[in-house]
C-alpha cells in the first residue's frame, strides 16, 4: 500500500493557482522529500494532505484512507509539524505534549506515558518540566516534533522542520528523523536545505509554480544533468569574459551560483582541459577550477532557474495564511 497518493490535485486562492494538477505517490516506510522555491506550493500540498485545506479538484488518499470521503480517518493516521513551532510558552514541555496526546483521545495515563517516551526519544526529558518560554529555538522545534509524534502517526508531515535553528540542532533533528523511519514511520519532508534532502530522502519531488516538475531518487535527479560539472571561480573583473568563454564551450550560458560559474562536462576531463585552454587564451586566471559530480543544487537550479532559498528569513502573515511557502 502506498503511504500517500494524489491525483491531479488543484487548489486555488483567488487568481493564484497554488497547486496545478499535482500527482504523487510513494510507499510506506520511506522519507519523501519535497523541494521547491518559496511560493511553489509545498505547504499548500501538506495542508491538503493533512485535511487543513480542501482541494478544489482531484483526489488523494493517505495510507489507503480517502482524503475527501473520510477526513477524520486521515487525521487519525497523520501527524504534522509545521514551519512554526505550535507550542504554548506558558506550559511546560511535558504539558504541551500531553495536551496533544489528549487531543488524540488518549487517556490521561496513556498521554503521560507516551509524552514521557517521545520526550526521551527527542532528547528533551531533562528539560520537560521547564516552561517553554525558556526554550531555545532548536528546543522548540524538537518539542513541536515530539507533539506530532505522540499520537504515533503512520505518516508524519514535516514542513521545513529545521528552518531557523542552529546547525548543531539541525543535525540532531536529522538523526531523530532517521530513527523515526527505522521505527516504521513514513515521512513527507519539505525543505529548502538541499543537503537535508540529499541526506534524508529516499525519493525527492521538485515542485514549482504548483506543478511537480521532476521526481526520483537523489542519484536519478543528478543523473539527468548528464555527467560531471566544471566549476570555476573568477575575479569580478573577469566574470563577463569568463561567461563568454564558457558559453563558447557549452553552447549555452553557464550556471551562476554566487561567485561560481559552472557548465556540464559530458566529456569529463576533456571539457575541463578545454575550459583551462579557453580561459588561458582570454588571459583569465581563475581563483579556483574543479571537475565535480552534480549536486542537488545543480538539479534545483536547472529545473527552477534559481538556487534554493535556504536562508532563514521571516515569512509574511499573508504568505502564512495562503500556505504557499
Amino acid at each position: 500500500m502506498n503511504a500517500v497518493e494524489t491525483h491531479n490535485i488543484v487548489k486555488t486562492f483567488g487568481d493564484i493557482r497554488a497547486l496545478d494538477g499535482v500527482s504523487i505517490q510513494f510507499e510506506e516506510g520511506i522519507v519523501y522529500g519535497l523541494l521547491g522555491p518559496n511560493g511553489a506550493g509545498k505547504t499548500t500540498l501538506i495542508r491538503v494532505l493533512t485535511t487543513l485545506l480542501k482541494p478544489d479538484s482531484g483526489s488523494a488518499s493517505v495510507v489507503g484512507v480517502d482524503l475527501i470521503a473520510d477526513p477524520v480517518g486521515v487525521r487519525r493516521k497523520v501527524g504534522l509539524a509545521g514551519q512554526f513551532a505550535a507550542v504554548d510558552e506558558y506550559q511546560t514541555g511535558r504539558e504541551n505534549v500531553e495536551m496533544v496526546g489528549r487531543l488524540y483521545n488518549l487517556s490521561k495515563a496513556e498521554a503521560r506515558s507516551r509524552a514521557d517516551d517521545v520526550l526521551e526519544r527527542i532528547r528533551l526529558a531533562d528539560d520537560a518540566d521547564r516552561q517553554v518560554k525558556t526554550y531555545s529555538g532548536g528546543m522548540r522545534r524538537k518539542l513541536d516534533l515530539a507533539a506530532s509524534m505522540v499520537g504515533r502517526p503512520e505518516v508524519l508531515f514535516l514542513d521545513e522542520p529545521t528552518t531557523g535553528i542552529d546547525p548543531a540542532s539541525r543535525i540532531d533533528l536529522w538523526d531523530l528523523i532517521a530513527e523515526m523511519v527505522e521505527g516504521g514511520t513514513t515521512l513527507l519532508l519539505t525543505t529548502q536545505y538541499l543537503e537535508e534532502a540529499d541526506r534524508l530522502a529516499d525519493r525527492i519531488g521538485v515542485i514549482d509554480h504548483g506543478k511537480l516538475i521532476a521526481e526520483g531518487t537523489s542519484d536519478e535527479l543528478k543523473a539527468t544533468l548528464g555527467g560531471d560539472v566544471v566549476e570555476i571561480h573568477v575575479h569580478d573583473d573577469d566574470r563577463a569574459l569568463a561567461v563568454e568563454c564558457l558559453t563558447r564551450i557549452a553552447g549555452e550560458e553557464p550556471t551562476a551560483q554566487g561567485a561560481s560559474l559552472s557548465i556540464p562536462a559530458p566529456d569529463g576531463s576533456r571539457t575541463l582541459t578545454a575550459v583551462v585552454r579557453e580561459l588561458d587564451s582570454a588571459a583569465i586566471e581563475p581563483r579556483d577550477i574543479a571537475l565535480r559530480k552534480p549536486t542537488l543544487n545543480d538539479v534545483f537550479l536547472t529545473l527552477t532557474g534559481h538556487k534554493a532559498e535556504n536562508k532563514d528569513r521571516p515569512v509574511s502573515a499573508a504568505s502564512r495564511r495562503r500556505g504557499r511557502n
